[in-house]
C-alpha cells in the first residue's frame, strides 16, 4: 500500500485516548467515510465520521475493510462476537494491552484475520511507536492495510513471536508513563532546591522534551550521550553516582519492566 494512498473505511471500536489520536491520524491521511462505536465519544463524529452507541447500531450496509479493537480488555466479550458478519473479510486490528490473537480469534469466531499491536500515547501527536504481530490469517494485503493503520500516528514495527509483545508492551506502551514520572520528580526536586515552582516546570519539561528530541535526531547510543554530557568529576556524574548506584536506577528499571511485563501475560490469562 503506497504511504500516500488514503485509507479506506474502518469500524473503531472505542474511541478514548488512542482510538481518538489514531482516528484523528487517519483523518489527516484522508479517510473513506467511516464508523466509530463508542457511547461517550460524540465529539468523533464529523465529515465522513459517524458515531454510534453499539455495535447494533452500525449501519446496514456499511462494510468496512479494517476493524480497529481499542476497547479496554474486558469490554471485549461483548463487543466482538458478530462482527465477523458486519465485516467479512476485514483485518482486525487490537490495540488491546494483553489479549492474545488465539483469544481475539476465538470471540470473533473462524476464519478472523487479526494483527495484534501495542501503539503508545505519542501517537496523539503523531509521533509514537507501534509494534506488531500478525495472526496465521492474515494475508499481504491485510498486513500492509494494518501497517498502514498504524503508520499514520509514528514508527511501526513488527515482530514473528507474539510472546515479545508483552514486553514490548512493557517497554514502550507504558513506556511513556516512566518518562512523564521522570519529568515529575525533577520539577520536585527542582522545587526542592528552591526553584520557583513555575520554573521548575519549565525547566524539568523542556530538559525531558529536548533531551528526548536529541536522542531521536542523533544516530549515537543513549550510553555514548550520556557519557559525552557527564565532565568527569562535575555536576552530572556526582548526580549518576546516586542513580546509577547498585540497587537504584539500573535496577529499578529492569524491576519494573519486569512488573509491566508480567502483568501484560496474567490479561491474557
Amino acid at each position: 500500500m503506497s504511504a500516500a494512498a488514503p485509507l479506506p473505511a474502518v469500524l473503531l471500536l472505542g474511541g478514548g485516548k488512542m482510538g481518538g489520536a489514531m482516528l484523528a491520524g487517519w483523518r489527516e491521511r484522508g479517510l473513506a467515510p467511516s464508523v466509530v462505536v463508542d457511547p461517550a465519544a460524540p465529539a468523533l463524529a464529523g465529515p465522513g465520521v459517524q458515531v454510534v452507541s453499539t455495535v447494533a447500531g452500525v449501519p446496514a450496509g456499511f462494510r468496512p475493510a479494517a476493524v480497529v479493537l481499542a476497547v479496554k480488555p474486558q469490554q471485549a466479550v461483548a463487543a466482538l462476537p458478530g462482527l465477523q458478519a458486519l465485516a467479512p473479510g476485514a483485518v482486525v486490528l487490537s490495540i488491546m494491552a494483553g489479549v492474545t490473537v488465539a483469544r481475539i480469534g476465538a470471540l470473533l469466531g473462524a476464519g478472523a484475520a487479526v494483527v495484534r499491536a501495542m501503539p503508545n500515547t505519542p501517537a496523539a501527536i503523531s509521533r509514537g511507536i507501534s509494534v506488531a504481530f500478525r495472526g496465521a490469517g492474515v494475508d499481504e494485503g491485510q498486513a500492509a492495510l494494518a501497517e498502514a493503520l498504524l503508520a499514520s500516528v509514528g514508527e511501526v514495527a513488527w515482530v514473528e513471536d507474539e510472546g515479545l509483545m508483552d514486553a514490548v508492551t512493557a517497554v514502550s506502551g507504558s513506556g511513556p508513563a516512566y518518562v512523564f514520572l521522570l519529568a515529575e520528580l525533577m520539577e520536585r526536586a527542582a522545587v526542592e532546591q528552591g526553584l520557583p515552582p513555575a520554573l521548575a516546570r519549565q525547566l524539568a519539561r523542556a530538559t525531558v522534551a529536548g533531551s528526548g528530541a536529541l536522542l531521536a535526531a542523533s544516530a549515537e547510543e543513549a550510553a555514548a550521550l550520556r557519557v559525552a554530557v557527564t565532565s568527569p568529576g562535575g555536576t552530572t556524574q556526582a548526580a549518576l553516582g546516586v542513580l546509577m548506584a547498585d540497587g537504584a536506577w539500573p535496577a529499578l528499571v529492569s524491576r519494573a519492566v519486569d512488573a509491566a511485563a508480567r502483568r501484560s501475560r496474567e490479561l491474557a490469562g
